[in-house]
């Protein structure tokens, strides 16, 4: 068991995930570290831990949401981080600029 605060219930859901994407090829530690992050979300959704995102308690499932966003599967940055990125690389026109934009741009 990964966290000591987890219960029975997250853990059989953190196997469940792990075996999941083992199954579809991903390697071990990849794997635990998708359903670490998956259940934590959903621990922060149900009350469960101290803190949480704004993400976390406003978004969608992350089983839903699992590369729904990035439209080029699992891996793909939200508009948000890109803006994020955009902000921090102080990239002029970003306000108006798309996804697709944004990833050309922060791309180089």
């Amino acid at each position: 068991m990964p966290r000591a605060e987890w219960s029975d219930k997250r853990e059989r859901q953190f196997e469940h995930i792990r075996e999941s994407l083992q199954a579809r090829g991903k390697d071990e530690e990849t794997a635990k570290e998708i359903a670490a992050r998956t259940v934590n979300k959903d621990r922060a959704q149900a009350g469960e831990s101290l803190t949480a995102s704004s993400t976390s308690l406003d978004d969608i499932s992350p089983e839903r949401r699992g590369g729904l966003r990035s439209h080029k599967g699992e891996g793909g940055r939200t508009f948000r981080q890109l803006y994020a990125e955009a902000v921090r690389r102080n990239v002029s026109g970003r306000s108006t600029m798309t996804k697709a934009q944004l990833e050309r741009v922060i791309g180089r």
